[in-house]
C-alpha cells in the first residue's frame, strides 16, 4: 500500500474561519430602511435543485419561494355547512365569490362547506397549475435533470391545486398545511372516488388523490436533527398515518397527538416533488451563499493538488455549477481520494464506469465534485468535507449525514434517501464519503 508515502491533507486540517452567520439576509433596499422590511414567515425550497431551476427561475416557477406577510389578509376559515341533494344544487350554493369545499358523497348527495374571510391569516397555495390562485408553481422533479425539457415528457403526479399553507399574521407567525388548494372559482372539489368522511363533531374531511405527506424532523433542523415519521395531511389539516399505497381508498389512522403545524425543516411531499420548509428564524441561523462562497475560496486557497498530475485543483464558481471545468476536483467514490481528471486506471471491460484509484487501488465510480450551493439544505455551517455518492455534491459532514438518513417518498409506495441538491438516489453503504485532499508539496 503506497498510500502512506504521499503527503496528504484532510480538508478538516485546513483552518476555516468562523464567519458570523447570525445576520439575516435583506435585499439592498431593505437594508437602508430596516423598519420597512416585510415580515417573512419562511421559505419553501424544492429538493433536487442546487440553487435555481435548470433553465433559470421565472416568476412563480422557481426553486425556492419566500412567504411574506401580505399587505392585506387573504386567509379563510370554515363557516356554513350545506347538505345538497343534487350536484346542481351544490353548484348553486358554491358561488364564485366565496371559497368552498364540495364533498360528493353520492350522485344523490353533496356536502358543501363554505369558507369565510379570516383577517388573522394569510393563505399561500402550491400546485402544478399556472392559474392565478397558485402562488408557487411546482413541477415534477427528475433526478439530476439539467434542463426543463427533461421533465416535460413525464406524466405529472402532482395535483394542479396540491396544497395550501395558512400563516398567522401575528407572532409567532405559525404556519399550518392543508391538503388541496382552491381553484379559480374558489372551490375545492372532492369527487366520488376521493377518500372522505364525516368527523365525530359532524364536520366533513377528506384526502386528495395522491395525498400530501409531511415529515417533521426531531430536534428541529440543526446538526442534531433526526428523521421523523411521514404522515398524511387531510383537506382540513388533520394528521393520519400513511395509506397502504399513495392513492388507496382507505385512509390511515388518525394521529391525535400530532398537528399540521410546520416547523423548521419540515418536509412536504406532493407526489412528484418534495419541498423543505424553513422558518425565518431557521434561515437566519443557516449559512448564507456568501459564507458558502468563502468556504469555496478557502478550499481553493489551500491549493489542493492532484496526486497524479500534481496540478492544482479548484472548485469552479457557484455560477458555473453545471459545466465541468479543467481544474475541477474528481473523486473515487469508494475511497474518497480526490484527483484532477485523468485517464489512469480506466478499465475498458468495466464499461468505463469503474476506475482504480492510483493511491489505494480500490475500484469504484470516479465522478466530478460539485459544491452544494443551496444554503437552505445545510444543517450547519461546517466546511465542505464530504460528498454524496454517486452524484458528487459536496457539503458539510453533518449535512451529508442528515440527508442520508431521510427516507424520501419515491413513486407511489417506496422511499429512499436522495441527495437534496440533485435528487439522485444515494448509493453505497452510507450514501456519502469523506474527501481526502492532497495538499501542495512545496
Amino acid at each position: 500500500n503506497n498510500e502512506k508515502s504521499v503527503p496528504q491533507l484532510l480538508i478538516r486540517d485546513l483552518t476555516f474561519e468562523k464567519k458570523s452567520l447570525a445576520k439575516p439576509m435583506f435585499s439592498p433596499d431593505q437594508e437602508n430602511h430596516p423598519s420597512k422590511a416585510p415580515v417573512k414567515y419562511g421559505e419553501l425550497i424544492v429538493l433536487g435543485y442546487n440553487g435555481s431551476l435548470p433553465n433559470g427561475d421565472r416568476g412563480r416557477r422557481k426553486s425556492r419561494f419566500a412567504l411574506f406577510k401580505r399587505p392585506k389578509a387573504n386567509g379563510v376559515k370554515p363557516s356554513t355547512v350545506h347538505i345538497a341533494c343534487t350536484p346542481q344544487a351544490a353548484k348553486a350554493i358554491s358561488n364564485k365569490d366565496q371559497h368552498s369545499i364540495s364533498y360528493t358523497l353520492s350522485r344523490a348527495q353533496t356536502v358543501v362547506v363554505e369558507y369565510t374571510h379570516d383577517s388573522n391569516t394569510d393563505m399561500f397555495q402550491i400546485g402544478r397549475s399556472t392559474e392565478s390562485p397558485i402562488d408557487f408553481v411546482v413541477t415534477d422533479t427528475v433526478p439530476g435533470s439539467q434542463s426543463n425539457s427533461d421533465t416535460q415528457s413525464v406524466q405529472s403526479t402532482i395535483s394542479r391545486f396540491a396544497c395550501r399553507i395558512i400563516c398567522e399574521r401575528n407572532p409567532p407567525f405559525t404556519a399550518r398545511i392543508y391538503a388541496a388548494g382552491f381553484d379559480s372559482s374558489k372551490n375545492i372539489f372532492l369527487g366520488e372516488k376521493a377518500a372522505k368522511w364525516k368527523t365525530s363533531d359532524g364536520q366533513m374531511d377528506g384526502l386528495t388523490t395522491n395525498g400530501v405527506l409531511v415529515m417533521h424532523p426531531r430536534n428541529g433542523f440543526t446538526e442534531d436533527s433526526k428523521p421523523g415519521v411521514w404522515r398524511e395531511i387531510s383537506v382540513c389539516g388533520n394528521v393520519f398515518s400513511l395509506r397502504e399505497t399513495r392513492s388507496a381508498q382507505q385512509r390511515g389512522k388518525m394521529v391525535e397527538n400530532e398537528t399540521n403545524q410546520l416547523q423548521d425543516g419540515s418536509l412536504i411531499d406532493l407526489c412528484g416533488a418534495t419541498l423543505l420548509w424553513r422558518t425565518a428564524e431557521g434561515l437566519a441561523r443557516t449559512p448564507t451563499v456568501k459564507h458558502l462562497e468563502a468556504l469555496r475560496q478557502e478550499i481553493n486557497a489551500a491549493r489542493p493538488q492532484c496526486p497524479v498530475g500534481f496540478n492544482t485543483l479548484a472548485f469552479p464558481s457557484m455560477k458555473r455549477k453545471d459545466v465541468v471545468d479543467e481544474k475541477q476536483p474528481w473523486v473515487y467514490l469508494n475511497c474518497g481520494h480526490v484527483h484532477g481528471y485523468h485517464n489512469w486506471g480506466n478499465k475498458e471491460e468495466r464499461d468505463g464506469k469503474d476506475r482504480e484509484c492510483p493511491m489505494c487501488r480500490s475500484v469504484g465510480p470516479y465522478v466530478p465534485l460539485w459544491l452544494g450551493c443551496e444554503a437552505g439544505f445545510y444543517v450547519d455551517a461546517g466546511p465542505p468535507t464530504h460528498a454524496f455518492s454517486p452524484c458528487g455534491h459536496v457539503c458539510s459532514e453533518k449535512t451529508t449525514a442528515y440527508w442520508s438518513q431521510i427516507p424520501l417518498p419515491h413513486g407511489t409506495h417506496t422511499f429512499h434517501a436522495a441527495c437534496p441538491f440533485c435528487a439522485h438516489q444515494l448509493a453505497g453503504e452510507q450514501g456519502y464519503i469523506r474527501l481526502i485532499f492532497q495538499g501542495p508539496l512545496d
